[in-house]
Order: structure tokens, then C-alpha cells, then sequence
């Protein structure tokens, strides 16, 4: 399993004797790329964004400061050098995502779309990535590969944007995806949070099961 996969379950995951926990390691993934993307990030921030009460946004803080991925002030919190290399680590594997508008790829109201690199060899039917999403409580996930310049279905390679140009225009100008990358879109119909998280969980399942079997 990669290093910085390894470092993000050990995050998410609880210390006994403490309670379960109620995020897991898209909300750590997401936490430390709001604190990537804009420094310092208050506990209010946090708490919007992830979706989590303040209980669970202060174990986080911990959980990643007992990881020295972290520093917190007066001004909030930031990665610490070691945080920014593994949020570097982390962007290589998932460079892009952007949300998307209905449609027939995309079945929510609400549709968030993550580019996973180099691991179309590395799903199936794209089953395992659904029940990810769902486990986050979105509606589900549909699960894309990148080849010869098409959005295609695992398995039968249909190409799935074939009657949908605007999408497919959309997703290359966004994520500029190469030959092999997947592409998982996280949806639901109340939550543009739960999608986006869904996204996430989806394809850092992907690697971490990836991993497993190599």
C-alpha cells in the first residue's frame, strides 16, 4: 500500500479505547487539501466543509497533529512540512476533480467527479467503487476509464460520453486526463458535500485495494 494511503488510514482510524469514529479517510484527504489549497483553515471551516460535528473535527485536529501532519495557531491550522509533502504525494495520484452538472453519467442533483491516475488495470466493474460511495451515504458512484481519448464502462468499453460532447469536453478542459487514468463520479440527490466525499472515498479505496494485490 503507498505510503501516504497508509498514513491517511492511520489517521482515520480510532485509538482504543476511544468511541467509533464518523469520518474516515476522504474527510482526512479533504481536511488537508483545504489546509493545501489555503493555508490556514479555522475549525469552523472544517466543520462546514467535511459535513462533521465539532467533536469530530477537534479528533481529527488530533489525530493529525499525533501524525505531525499539522500545526495550529491563533490563526488556525496549517500543514506542517511533513503534511505539505504527503498532500504532494496525494496530488500526484488524484490531480484533478470538478463537479458536474445531471446527466447520464452523473444520476444527482449533486455530482463531483475525481481523476485517479494510471489504475484503469486496476478496476473491475466498477461494483466495489458504488458501494464506497454509498458507504458515505451518497447515492453511488459510476466509475469511468480514459482510453484512446474516450470516457469508457469497465468491462464492455462503450464509450459512455459518446452521445454526451458537452460533458465529455468538460471533463478533459477540467482534469486533462491521460490514457489509463479512471475517472469516479460521486453523486447524490441533497448534498453536494456527500458527493464529493463519495468521489473521494471511492478512489482512495481503489488504491488502497489496488495495493493489497500487487
Amino acid at each position: 500500500m503507498h505510503t501516504y494511503v497508509k498514513i491517511l488510514l492511520a489517521v482515520s482510524s480510532r485509538y482504543a479505547p476511544s468511541r467509533l469514529l464518523s469520518y474516515d479517510m476522504a474527510h482526512i484527504f479533504k481536511a488537508l487539501q483545504m489546509m493545501g489549497d489555503r493555508g490556514h483553515v479555522s475549525r469552523e471551516s472544517l466543520t462546514r466543509e467535511l459535513n462533521l460535528g465539532e467533536g469530530s473535527i477537534k479528533t481529527i485536529i488530533r489525530h493529525l497533529k499525533m501524525h505531525e501532519l499539522i500545526d495550529t495557531s491563533n490563526s488556525g491550522t496549517k500543514l506542517s512540512a511533513k503534511g505539505v509533502a504527503l498532500f504532494a504525494h496525494l496530488h500526484l495520484s488524484l490531480p484533478g476533480e470538478c463537479t458536474l452538472p445531471k446527466c447520464s453519467v452523473a444520476l444527482g442533483k449533486f455530482n463531483h467527479a475525481v481523476l485517479l491516475k494510471h489504475l484503469a488495470y486496476a478496476i473491475n466493474s466498477g461494483i466495489e467503487q458504488r458501494d464506497a460511495a454509498v458507504k458515505m451515504g451518497a447515492i453511488g458512484a459510476t466509475t469511468l476509464l480514459f482510453r484512446n481519448g474516450k470516457f469508457v464502462i469497465p468491462l464492455s468499453y462503450y464509450d459512455a460520453l459518446e452521445n454526451e460532447p458537452r460533458i465529455h469536453k468538460l471533463l478533459v478542459q477540467f482534469l486533462n486526463p491521460k490514457n489509463n487514468d479512471v475517472l469516479i463520479i460521486g453523486s447524490d440527490h441533497s448534498d453536494r458535500r456527500n458527493a464529493e466525499l463519495a468521489a473521494k472515498s471511492a478512489a482512495l479505496l481503489t488504491i488502497m485495494d489496488h495495493e493489497k494485490h500487487v
